[in-house]
């Protein structure tokens, strides 16, 4: 599919920055470093090659223009060290031999939000692999195989939307973008990338403050990271973007002491903090310290104060309160107070339910968590899951995804019958399940849970759904939209009202009993679920194949005729 460019001269242009050669890999030692780059940017202000009526060059010598106060210690110095890795190149990244090149995509990971050009470079199984990574978060990167490009591996990140009313948070995101892939790139012991625009028109990100927040990202990472990174190439596709980048990297990456003098006074008043960040100074947390009180004596006292009585005086509101800030004070409890408060929820919670322990329904009392409490508990589990390979979980097919119900909602499907106790590690099947729900349950979703055979094994107690539902947290609760249950038992029912009685009637109430498969598909289409064989096998012996055929090739189900 490619194939490598003759001479360097061929991949070269104008300023000695190449252009985009198709489908031909470029090497590195094809790309001129940015310090081997014509210093015509600053020092020949004739040459049209770098001029532009639109964006004129912040460092050109302009005659009266004052150069930047000589007592003025740069934010940016000259860093021959870091200048060395850093390269700017006219194409797509893709084109690039190096270690990853960046896809600037959206939260789904789909080919037709991701950079142009790239799953087609790529081949099919770029996009294959995407669709397994439960997208991706704004902000954040996730890596896949880089299959049919030069490059061994493509880090994926979601630019942020802009808008002006929210400039700070979209700069910020904007900036994780860049050193997230960044860490990434450490963090698979890879070397060298390319990057292209992660902003995008799209999402009305403005050019130039975007190419503000990568380019001084970039440097402040590389400060840090030097040692581990040798080049980050900066790629654009389009002339108003490289005259952009060509006028804003002396100012971040001066490559003498006249370009970083010049930089003083072209530098914009904010340029983020040590990791490159915007940073509101009213968002700072403000310690002050506590007034001085001045409190003039009385020459002599009207009468003597008991010694007990004095320590109580000294000790009154009033007196405190002209040290501390009552608004201040109202937010801090006792940590005596918390830890009392929680305790006589606990022992309210086991007195109301020790009764459904003795009944063997498991240990369900236990005071309710929090909001913040849930949070946490979920983002302890999460990120535990993703640090983990539960393969051997995913391969016993107890959850897995399915496609979409009738009304677009997509679909997770539970098999009890694989619900093997006896032989499954329960802590590690609770962190599959939250890594598995975790992208689905941002938004409305539906649950189709197969009981066929399944009153043969052996089933979890009701205490430990209430864990496993606190662990899902409020978010599972609210978006779940209903639980159809296919085939259900009498002791699965009982067991359904009992949740619903002791654990949440929220959840439990949305679950739909379905006797039949032909009733499950009026829900959700056939072609949308994945389902075993033994289901069909359980439906025909249940119903006696009550106004349905199942094709045994197929495993499809029609209408008697």
């Amino acid at each position: 599919m490619y194939r490598p460019v003759a001479t360097p001269d061929s991949a070269t242009s104008r300023g000695g920055l190449p252009n985009d050669s198709g489908d031909s890999v470029v090497t590195l030692d094809q790309v001129p470093r940015w310090i081997d780059a014509e210093h015509s940017l600053v020092h020949n202000n004739g040459d049209s090659a770098f001029s532009s009526s639109y964006f004129p060059d912040p460092l050109t010598f302009k005659s009266g223009t004052d150069t930047g106060d000589s007592g003025s210690v740069s934010k940016f110095p000259v860093n021959h060290e870091v200048n060395l890795k850093i390269y700017l190149w006219r194409g797509n990244p893709w084109n690039l031999e190096v270690d990853a090149v960046v896809n600037s995509t959206n939260e789904v990971l789909d080919e037709a939000h991701s950079s142009p050009g790239l799953h087609a470079a790529a081949g099919p199984g770029l996009a294959e692999e995407c669709a397994t990574l439960g997208g991706c978060r704004t902000g954040m990167a996730k890596v896949t195989n880089a299959y049919d490009l030069p490059a061994r591996k493509v880090i994926h990140t979601v630019g942020p939307k802009y808008a002006s009313k929210y400039q700070t948070a979209a700069e910020n995101a904007l900036s994780h973008c860049y050193r997230s892939c960044l860490e990434l790139l450490i963090e698979y012991g890879l070397k060298s990338i390319a990057m292209g625009c992660i902003y995008t028109e799209a999402k009305n990100y403005p050019r130039e403050p975007a190419a503000h927040v990568a380019i001084r990202t970039v440097r402040r990472f590389l400060e840090k990271q030097k040692d581990n990174i040798t080049a980050v190439v900066f790629c654009t596709t389009s002339t108003i973007d490289t005259e952009i980048y060509k006028r804003l990297l002396p100012l971040y990456f001066p490559r003498d002491k006249q370009e970083e003098l010049m930089a003083l006074a072209k530098l914009p008043a904010d340029v983020g903090d040590e990791n490159g960040e915007t940073v509101i100074d009213a968002r700072k947390i403000r310690i002050k310290p506590l007034p001085k009180k001045v409190v003039s004596k009385p020459a002599k006292a009207p009468f003597d104060l008991p010694v007990s009585d004095v320590g109580s005086l000294r000790r009154t509101s009033s007196y405190l309160d002209t040290f501390l800030d009552p608004a201040f004070m109202s937010l801090i409890k006792d940590p005596d107070e918390r830890r009392l408060e929680q305790w006589e929820k606990t022992v309210q919670a086991q007195r109301g339910w020790n009764f459904a322990n003795l009944l063997g329904f498991g240990e369900i009392g236990g005071a309710p968590l929090s909001a913040a409490e849930e949070y946490s508990l979920h983002s302890r589990y999460l990120s535990k899951a993703k640090s983990l390979n539960l393969s051997e979980i995913a391969e016993m097919k107890i959850v897995y995804r399915g496609g979409v119900d009738s009304e677009g909602r997509p679909v997770m499907v539970v098999v009890g019958a694989h619900f093997l106790l006896r032989c499954l590690d329960l802590e590690r099947f609770v962190l599959y399940v939250v890594k598995e729900f975790e992208p689905i349950m941002q938004k409305p979703y539906t649950i189709v849970y197969f009981h066929s055979a399944a009153s043969l094994q052996v089933q979890p107690d009701l205490g430990w759904m209430r864990r496993l539902q606190q662990i899902l947290g409020r978010k599972h609760q609210h978006n779940l939209h209903a639980i159809y249950v296919l085939h259900p038992t009498l002791g699965l029912k009982l067991t359904v009202f009992a949740l619903q009685l002791l654990v949440d009637s929220v959840v439990w109430k949305k679950v739909v009993y379905v006797d039949r498969l032909l009733q499950l598909f009026r829900y959700v289409p056939r072609e949308q679920l994945t389902i075993p064989d033994f289901v069909f096998q359980h439906d025909l012996e249940v119903n006696g194949g009550k106004g349905l055929i199942v094709d045994p090739r197929t495993k499809y189900v029609y209408h008697r005729p």
